[in-house]
């Protein structure tokens, strides 16, 4: 006997009211399951511990616990939840709050309100995971807690006799099937909220991880052990080999010893002229940003116009970054035309070079003293090959666990450790620049990115964050320079997974990741790709249905209806539609209450309607007392005999009975 058999007769052998008690019971844990992953570990036990008790007490029929002990229990979970989060407000609070509201509110269900109370908190519950998780996972299982739920509220309904458990649920994935059409209708057409879906202005990005305007030794190593993604891309124009997908972000000048930061602008003062050039094929391209709480749009290196963001202006820096006017909480999709082939401020002297050449006093000696070294070599362009050699040459390693590092994190990172991830290549690579004279600064951004096949779509994950430097020639302007792939040149070249193969991560993901083949995508890492698309869609046309989008959908939509071919083609559809409809009304209508409904048309006409009250029975009691010739009479009182005994009677009809009957209507004619 299966689990599934086993279940469903234990359920029949329940009586009815603890049967549906435990049918609620498991639709409320369908929406509360998965806000264990993200609510504090002693709220998801206090409601385990909950439910558990409820099933208890429900299955030994035992009492409920009294007011006077549920009243200073919850009070002391609204206790804990303002201890863990220092307010009672907003998102984790707010849903803490609700969760624990369910769970108590199952321990005091006395009535039949009290039942549909529980039933309508978490139907507003459903929605709180929204906040959360907008994946299509998320959406298919509050589907089916929203059937369920149905389920649930629709046993309380029945009187006298209740359908097995399969029939119910059938019949609440129905209820939900003839409500998703208008849902979808108002989802397409209903005007737009500009803002995240399902998201607080507070909370939209919390817990998001992302670049910051600060770099320090494991900022971005920690960083690139996410999975997370950062923003998707789809190449208009032929995309660029995978070492030169560098995707500009922050530009850090500013050094304390061992954290890097932007260079400050005087507020008030006019930006300085930065000059470039373009040249070559441009990469359109079209980027979707996550959301992430910072301002900065990533595009690829370098940019040749602003990108046109509704609502939320954007702007450059002089030394290229772009940025948004307000902090994108939401996901933003822009279009953005790149020059992988550019010139940077390629001047005969560079304006305020002595911000690029800034270094902290009492710092690293050691490194200070070989960039001085370095500036016997006349030429800037050899004292950095001279560092990338040394790089190169000498023994060090490309990691994502560097060890820590003290006050001189350059001097022991360059002359002891040996050890580090991209951070610590571009930040020691940079300060010795500057220390022999050469402007220098930081760049953080991402690199690379994994093509999906399926959708043509680009995914740019947080593990392909990444740091460079740029240093300045006199006459060609700012070059990058990437000091990792001097010591790790398969990072550049194909992904930080082949640079240092690190556990796939759980599930799908992982398993295609670990099953993915040298010479071509195995089936799973196909599968892989293939879901990966199609939550890729799902972002692009459900979460990212923006008021632009809704617009442009219904000018389509409308340009389309419009058109002669389109109405037509729509009336000849309906009148199918129709004449099929009537196809199969005759098809499923009985054949002898179509005679039965002609032969009451009949005496009608003739003055002798059937009451809409009066059974056939009665009708013909009536009608023997009126005036009819003989044969008439006799026919249609036969008709109403067997026409009631069809109806009424338990005895099998006649399989020759409609032939019958239309014998009889003839002859009462």
């Amino acid at each position: 006997m299966s689990a599934a058999t086993a279940l469903a007769k234990f359920a029949q052998a329940l009586p009815r009211d603890k049967a549906d008690t435990l049918l609620l019971m498991g639709a409320a844990l369908l929406v509360l399951a998965p806000h264990a992953g993200h609510l504090p570990p002693w709220v998801s036990a206090v409601c385990g511990a909950t439910l558990a008790w409820r099933a208890l007490i429900t299955l030994r029929g035992t009492r409920m616990p009294p007011s006077l002990l549920l009243l200073p229990v919850a009070l002391a979970a609204m206790g804990g939840v303002f201890s863990t989060y220092h307010t009672l407000l907003g998102r984790d609070a707010g849903v803490a709050m609700l969760v624990l509201l369910v769970t108590f509110k199952m321990l005091e269900m006395h009535a039949r309100r009290d039942l549909f109370v529980v039933i309508f908190l978490c139907f507003f519950l459903v929605l709180t995971n929204f906040f959360y998780s907008q994946s299509i996972g998320t959406a298919l299982l509050m589907i089916a807690s929203l059937v369920v739920l149905l389920t649930a509220q629709l046993s309380f309904q029945f009187t006298g006799a209740v359908p097995p458990l399969r029939r119910r649920l059938w019949l609440g994935a129905r209820t939900f099937g003839l409500a998703a059409p208008l849902a979808l209708l108002l989802f397409v057409v209903f005007p737009r909220i500009q803002g995240p879906l399902w998201g607080l202005p507070g909370d939209a990005s919390a817990g998001r991880s992302g670049l910051s305007n600060s770099m320090a030794p494991g900022n971005i190593s920690t960083l690139a052990q996410s999975d997370e993604v950062a923003f998707r891309v789809k190449f208009l124009d032929p995309a660029p080999p995978q070492r030169r997908l560098y995707w500009r972000g922050i530009v850090l000048g500013q050094f304390d010893g061992r954290t890097w930061t932007q260079v400050r602008h005087p507020r008030g003062a006019p930006a300085p002229a930065v000059t470039f050039a373009l040249r070559g094929a441009p990469v359109r391209h079209q980027v979707t940003l996550e959301p992430g709480g910072k301002r900065w749009l990533f595009a690829l290196d370098l940019p040749g116009r602003l990108p046109q963001v509704a609502g939320n202006p954007s702007s450059v820096t002089p030394e290229f970054e772009l940025t948004a006017s307000d902090p994108i909480d939401r996901r933003l999709r822009y279009d953005v035309v790149s020059y992988p082939d550019y010139s940077l401020q390629a001047d005969a002297e560079l304006d305020g070079a002595a911000q690029w050449l800034q270094l902290p006093r009492g710092f690293n000696p050691r490194a200070l003293a070989a960039g001085a070294q370095l500036r016997a070599e006349a030429d800037p362009a050899k004292r950095v090959a001279s560092v990338l050699r040394q790089f190169a040459h000498e023994q060090f390693v490309y990691t994502l666990e560097p060890p820590l590092l003290g006050p001189d994190a350059v001097d022991e990172f360059l002359y002891q450790t040996k050890a580090g991830f991209c951070e610590h290549y571009a930040g020691a690579f940079v300060f010795l620049m500057r220390a022999a004279g050469v402007p220098a600064r930081v760049v953080t951004g991402y690199q690379g990115g994994e093509l999906n096949p399926v959708d043509g779509f680009m995914t740019v994950r947080q593990s392909d964050a990444h740091a460079w430097a740029e240093v300045w020639f006199a006459g060609r302007g700012w070059i990058r320079i990437d000091p990792t792939a001097a010591v790790a040149p398969e990072r550049v070249e194909r992904s930080l997974a082949r640079a240092l193969p690190r556990p796939p991560p759980f599930g799908l993901e992982g398993i295609g990741q670990l099953l993915d083949l040298e010479n071509g995508p195995s089936w799973l890492a196909q599968l892989r790709f293939r879901f990966g698309a199609l939550n890729n869609g799902w972002n692009q046309w459900v979460l990212n249905y923006t008021p632009d989008r809704q617009r442009d959908l219904l000018d389509a939509l409308q340009a389309v209806l419009t058109q002669w071919p389109t109405l037509a083609a729509i009336a000849l559809a309906a009148a199918l539609l129709m004449l099929v409809r009537a196809a199969r009304r005759r098809r499923q209508s009985d054949p002898v209450d179509a005679l039965y409904s002609a032969l009451c048309l009949q005496l009608a006409r003739l003055g002798m309607a059937r009451d809409r009250d009066e059974g056939p029975s009665a009708y013909a009691q009536r009608l023997a007392a009126l005036a009819l010739a003989p044969p008439r009479k006799a026919a249609v009182l036969r008709f109403l005999q067997l026409y009631s005994a069809y109806k009424y009677a338990a005895a099998t009809p006649d399989a020759r009975l409609a032939a019958t009957l239309k014998t009889l209507l003839n002859e009462a004619r």
